[in-house]
């Protein structure tokens, strides 16, 4: 088990995913995790308060575009912590930070930005512009 300083942060002077950054982006995806799920938690606890009771149908209408829009927002959320949980896999296996498509390191500005990444900036550049091509047929 590894013990990360407080301020560590990965760096390009560090081979990529050595010990120290492997640990310190799956403590960060944990933390993510855990966030996501005590959030949805918070939704569940909400929802289960009981039914709209407000008189005004403008209010009811509200109340009821609010509890739409959480449960977009879960839904969402329960997306991203399947993500979440396909790269703590890749982590255990030895290959997260590495492109699936090219086998390159992903780069650690864009795991930063987007831990869950499975692609470098360039291999995600070519399948958005793929994507863009076979969308306007």
């Amino acid at each position: 088990m590894i013990t990360l300083p407080p301020d560590y942060r990965p760096s390009d002077d560090e081979e990529f995913m050595n010990p120290q950054q492997v640990e310190y982006f799956r403590l960060k995806l944990l933390k993510w995790r855990a966030d996501l799920l005590k959030e949805a938690d918070e939704t569940l606890a909400s929802l289960s308060e009981g039914g709209i009771h407000e008189a005004d149908i403008t209010d009811r209408a509200s109340v009821e575009t609010d509890r739409a829009l959480e449960l977009r927002t879960r839904d969402r959320a329960r997306k991203l912590i399947s993500k979440i949980n396909q790269a703590l896999l890749r982590v255990e296996a030895g290959t997260y930070g590495y492109c699936e498509e090219t086998g390159e390191p992903i780069g650690l500005k864009r795991l930063e930005a987007r831990p869950i990444a499975t692609l470098s900036i360039e291999a995600q550049e070519r399948h958005e512009r793929m994507e863009r091509i076979h969308r306007d047929d």
